[in-house]
């Protein structure tokens, strides 16, 4: 992803018939939703430049910039910086904020890449480019995008299944629960779609011609993921002692489809989760001490299986509760623009299975993308505990949450 250059950047701020520019004078108004929009329309590249679009605020519609009375501020570049990790695009678009000066003027300048997974969407609703204009996307064009998605092919949760069919999936459930979640109720009027064009256009099968189950067709809408995606399931063990070997007082292989599995798993962390009572201060008050907050212990698992390698391995991710310690381990190491270096810092994100990311925020999972461990982190200091530890190496990550200093286990 190479920055364009400032004459790059020119010519296409005063190219007034571009598909690939979208101007704005100021954040205010309309300005943060159309611009979302066009957002959203970039990342789908339609008619596949393969190139970046481009999104200009501090600039006439004429091409001109507005000059001294517009100034970027660092709260701008935050706010614009943010579009791509609030959660209302999904997946998550790849995008750079940054100022710029051209012509003698401050600009903000949001870069936008096209998606490797398209289509995609904002609140549910595709956005394309024709020429100047935006729209959303008919069904002939969502149909091309699903056919951009095959030919690129990059992630591996979009990767079809040999030898599964539509019997594997789960009919039901995707018209009654995923499918209004996934989709805004206006598009799913447009152009009476059939079942197949809908489960193409959100990665469950290959294509609406070709209607073999992706993975993450599987692992979102099948009937028995784990059947067909071995490695799709959660091994739970709560451990009494400190050690390896210590006895195990409770296990559980915990697998579905990927809702019923998070549910599956919530219900069994909150059974799980400890209260201490403290008595000491006098006989009618009792403090109770959670062990962990359960938002932290969410966050880290559902990161783990959202992160995770789902290729070439039939390893689970694990959760092994000790008494002093929760360990969850996830069989997939950085991925692309995370390294080992910056794992787990602000605004290192990247996603290995980005339609899996999309499908987890639609079922109401993820609130935002690229937030996570910082939720953990606060959750985690909010109840006393110490900050999450992480283990990172190329193939696996082990997260370790532990108990607050003199609490009892």
């Amino acid at each position: 992803m190479k920055p364009l250059t400032d004459a790059e950047l020119l010519a296409l701020m005063q190219d007034l018939e571009s598909d690939r520019a979208e101007r704005k004078q100021a954040w205010s108004g309309d300005a943060p939703e159309k611009s979302r929009q066009a957002i959203c329309a970039f990342a789908n590249d339609l008619p596949n430049h393969g190139l970046p679009g481009v999104l200009f605020v501090g600039v006439r519609n004429d091409g001109r910039p507005m000059g001294p009375e517009f100034s970027v501020t660092d709260d701008l570049l935050l706010t614009l910086a943010d579009i791509k990790t609030d959660g209302k695009i999904t997946p998550p678009p790849s995008l750079t904020v940054t100022k710029r000066d051209l012509l003698g003027c401050q600009i903000a300048v949001v870069t936008v890449w096209p998606a490797d997974a398209p289509p995609v969407r904002l609140d549910g609703r595709v956005w394309i480019r024709t020429g100047p204009r935006r729209g959303q996307a008919s069904a002939q064009d969502e149909r091309v995008l699903n056919e951009k998605r095959r030919f690129r092919d990059r992630s591996f949760d979009t990767h079809p299944v040999g030898g599964r069919s539509l019997d594997d999936l789960s009919r039901s459930y995707f018209e009654r629960e995923y499918l209004p979640q996934a989709v805004a109720r206006d598009a799913l009027e447009l152009n009476g779609r059939s079942y197949e064009e809908r489960l193409a256009s959100l990665g469950m099968i290959a294509s609406a011609d070709d209607l073999t189950p992706t993975v993450v067709g599987l692992l979102v809408l099948g009937i028995s993921p784990r059947t067909w995606v071995p490695s799709a399931y959660i091994q739970f063990l709560r451990i009494r002692g400190t050690a390896w070997g210590d006895p195990v007082l409770d296990e559980a292989e915990i697998d579905g489809n990927l809702d019923t599995m998070l549910r599956r798993l919530d219900e069994k962390m909150k059974a799980t989760l400890a209260v201490s009572v403290d008595f000491t201060s006098g006989p009618i008050t009792e403090v109770r001490a959670i062990h962990y907050p359960l938002s932290a212990l969410q966050q880290l698992a559902r990161n783990a299986v959202m992160h995770r390698d789902y290729e070439g391995t039939n390893a689970p991710v694990r959760i092994y509760w000790f008494d002093d310690r929760i360990e969850i381990s996830n069989p997939g190491g950085p991925y692309g623009a995370v390294t080992l270096e910056n794992f787990g810092k602000p605004g290192a994100s990247d996603y290995r299975n980005p339609i899996l990311a999309a499908a987890l925020k639609y079922m109401g999972y993820v609130q935002r993308f690229g937030f996570g461990i910082a939720e953990a982190r606060r959750a985690l200091a909010a109840n006393g505990n110490p900050p999450p530890e992480f283990k990172v190496v190329p193939t696996h990550v082990l997260a370790t949450l532990r108990l607050a200093p003199g609490a009892a286990s």
